[in-house]
């Protein structure tokens, strides 16, 4: 189905809650999507879990990726959700709405213009960068700057995509801002141009 400005297409078998999308979006098939928003043009494939985020435009996320992926109590005697869900085992308890406000509140972010790799993982309450890339399988425990591409458990650097200064000049230029007519006219040169070149052009 050809994506739209109007809603997202979201494939069968997907668990959306509490969630807002953006234009032109899209949820592969057996994906949850809790208590997040995803930008413009972002999309998730097949068998992602994405809680308590926000996600910028023009994310790609590949398949069996968790962001924000939701924790237990270190605190107290007992780590079961007994705790915290325990209506589903007793008539006469509440759930502890205390306990999900607090962990909708650790909320992580993935900025403009990233790649997020098959099978990542993104903790809460933790911030990629616009423009970054996570390496497939990698887990992040710790923020991403701009343009950074990390790799590994726990994540830990491995280059930068671009140059600190083309990156504070991509940042400055937010073309993910730009139009959907816009971007359609600087199509060929998305294609055609390396990221300097097309900032000669457009800043």
């Amino acid at each position: 189905m050809r994506l739209n400005e109007f809603e997202p297409v979201i494939e069968p078998d997907c668990d959306i809650e509490g969630s807002t999308f953006g234009r032109f979006c899209e949820v592969k098939r057996g994906s949850r999507v809790a208590w997040s928003e995803l930008g413009d043009y972002s999309y998730c494939d097949r068998y992602c879990d994405i809680a308590n985020a926000s996600v910028g435009k023009f994310a790609n996320i590949a398949s069996f990726v968790r962001i924000g992926a939701t924790d237990h109590p270190l605190d107290r005697a007992s780590l079961h959700h007994f705790m915290y869900r325990s209506d589903d085992l007793w008539d006469d308890a509440e759930r502890d709405a205390g306990w999900f406000a607090r962990r909708r509140a650790r909320r992580a972010e993935v900025g403009h213009d990233t790649w997020i790799g098959h099978g990542a993982m993104i903790k809460p309450e933790v911030r990629v960068g616009h423009g970054a890339v996570v390496a497939a399988g990698a887990i992040v425990t710790k923020d991403v700057a701009p343009y950074e591409i990390v790799a590994g458990n726990p994540a830990r650097l491995l280059r930068r995509r671009q140059p600190e200064d083309v990156a504070e000049r991509l940042i400055a230029l937010a073309w993910w801002d730009w139009s959907h007519a816009a971007i359609r006219a600087a199509l060929e040169d998305f294609r055609g141009l390396k990221a300097e070149a097309f900032l000669e052009k457009y800043e």
